[in-house]
């Protein structure tokens, strides 16, 4: 694989910018404006935050638990989450062929185990299980020779196999 190194560094920079940098920074900022352009100006708001250090920890023993739990909900209980997963592997094509392979290894693992499990049993192949791993092995050995990754080979194999779940 071919490194450049100034790419690398952007996309390490972009990232400890979005993930770390920017995060304590906006949070920071949210934190004071609200508090000396909102609070301070009004006396009964001041009351219930009497300093900036109080509001700060009532602030994130309210928006801690609150945004752990929006973080939650958009991991475990919205299509948010899974539509972010389809677009990653509908555009990079590693992805999608990394989850095509993975599909085609088990599906042929398990055919292969299961006729591994009968010929230890001194039982014989049936004609249709025979025709089974063949339709299988051919599968593979097509998908393998036309597919590249500029063609949407993989990600018509993957529609196909959500369709058929």
């Amino acid at each position: 694989m071919k490194q450049n190194l100034l790419f690398r560094s952007w996309f390490y920079f972009r990232t400890g910018w979005q993930t770390y940098f920017a995060f304590i920074l906006a949070a920071i900022n949210t934190l004071t404006v609200t508090y000396f352009l909102a609070i301070d100006n009004y006396p009964s708001l001041k009351t219930v935050f009497p300093s900036f250090e109080i509001y700060i920890l009532i602030m994130l023993s309210i928006g801690i638990p609150l945004l752990v739990l929006v973080g939650f909900v958009h991991f475990k209980r919205s299509r948010s989450f899974k539509s972010e997963v389809d677009i990653l592997v509908e555009s990079n094509p590693y992805q999608k062929r990394n989850t095509v392979n993975s599909e085609l290894n088990l599906r042929l693992n398990l055919k292969i185990v299961s006729m591994m499990l009968k010929v230890s049993r001194k039982e014989n192949l049936s004609e249709a299980e025979i025709q089974e791993i063949t339709k299988i092995y051919d599968e593979i050995i097509s998908l393998s020779k036309d597919r590249n990754f500029k063609n949407n080979l993989d990600l018509n194999f993957l529609k196909k196999e959500i369709i058929k779940a």
